[in-house]
């Protein structure tokens, strides 16, 4: 089943936690001894939405200095700044989509080769061949997220679901970091 196919099918909790682990996934470490995992807050509220647009609020404006400088920061901010208020299925739908392919985009932009918005779109529609590493391995962590989310019948919050997605976007913040630091690195040398 395609990444589109498997986010039309999501419920809210899935759709919410989906989307929330694309954003943190891509949240670059912050420089200034921030906290390290600044959207923690708002997972305890994918399970049904109890305090989401409150907590929402809180880390959104807890992200305020964190996107001033750095684009990537910018970007995941603008888009939880759009997340839906309200927890309804349809309107979270649209933002895990949005977060679905901004996560893509951005690991497209530090793949080799690198990627573009057009092959972000062939990958979530079925074509994986179509990415470098970067971008296949963050388009079967969505896909796992969700079939994870899919087959769990226990409460987010207290079942192995919210587990294996915490797990996935963990590995998947790691390894994106991981290059981003390396990209660095060698930019830095090589203006040296």
């Amino acid at each position: 089943m395609s990444l589109l196919e498997l986010i039309a099918r999501a419920d809210g909790r899935g759709l919410a936690a989906s989307g929330l682990a694309c954003l943190d996934r891509c949240l670059p470490a912050p420089g200034d001894g921030s906290d390290p995992e600044p959207l923690r807050p708002l997972w305890a509220s994918c399970e049904s939405g109890a305090e989401w647009a409150t907590r929402l609020d809180d880390v959104h404006a807890a992200l305020e200095g964190a996107a001033r400088g750095d684009a990537t920061a910018a970007r995941v901010r603008a888009l939880l700044g759009a997340a839906p208020r309200d927890f309804g299925t349809g309107p979270l739908r649209a933002w895990a989509d949005a977060c679905s392919l901004l996560a893509l985009d951005i690991h497209g932009e530090f793949d080799f080769p690198a990627g573009g918005t057009d092959v972000s779109a062939r990958c979530r529609a079925g074509g994986a061949a179509d990415g470098g590493p970067l971008v296949t391995g963050e388009l079967r962590r969505q896909s796992q997220i969700l079939e994870a989310l899919a087959e769990t019948a226990a409460p987010l919050g207290a079942g192995p679901g919210l587990r294996r997605v915490l797990e996935l976007s963990t590995e998947g913040r790691r390894v994106l970091r991981a290059v981003v630091s390396r990209r660095a690195r060698g930019r830095s040398v090589a203006s040296s």
